[in-house]
């Protein structure tokens, strides 16, 4: 199985898909948006989370509070501390985010082909490439003479030309790397 290849899981957690987000239109609870995390850390490989979209920010950051008390297996309470920014969590100064009364517009049958077809997909995934360690050939152009006792008054010769990675209108003196004054 392609899974038994990965080396870790990057997963993004933007919290746009909460309800009662400013832009997104999805309706899941914080408790629900959770549930996607610790399904992903069920697999039981190094993960990289990342934070993302979410645009009500007192509701992203109750989400990224409780996504990371399951991440590290340090449950926290439904009961908001006191802070400096208590009263952006009225009215009732509670960790999660409840769904609204939203109508669900998804079939039971639409979901499961939805997640027939994303497991589908994954399972095509190719795994990582394998490419072993090795050195990096030495470059067949090195020049191995001393470039500080060349004449810099003299010309350059066809073979440096050819040697020259640049482009000719390159906007940089080629002999010293800088940008003319």
């Amino acid at each position: 199985s392609t899974q038994s290849t990965w080396g870790a899981v990057v997963l993004q957690c933007g919290a746009d898909s909460l309800a009662g987000d400013r832009l997104g239109c999805f309706n899941l609870s914080t408790v629900g948006h959770g549930d996607c995390v610790s399904f992903v850390k069920s697999f039981g490989l190094p993960m990289l989370v990342l934070g993302g979209g979410g645009y009500t920010i007192r509701n992203v950051a109750r989400c990224w509070c409780y996504e990371t008390s399951l991440l590290v297996d340090s449950p926290v309470s439904e009961e908001l501390p006191y802070n400096d920014y208590f009263e952006y969590y009225q009215p009732d100064f509670k960790l999660h985010v409840p769904s609204t009364q939203m109508d669900n517009l998804n079939s039971p049958d639409y979901l499961e082909k939805m997640k027939q077809q994303i497991f589908e997909n994954l399972r095509q995934l190719r795994g990582p490439p394998g490419i072993q360690i090795q050195d990096t050939p030495r470059d067949m152009y090195e020049d191995d003479s001393d470039s500080d006792a060349d004449d810099p008054d003299s010309r350059e010769g066809p073979k440096e030309k050819e040697r020259r990675v640049e482009a000719p209108n390159e906007f940089y003196d080629s002999k010293t790397g800088s940008a003319p004054m």
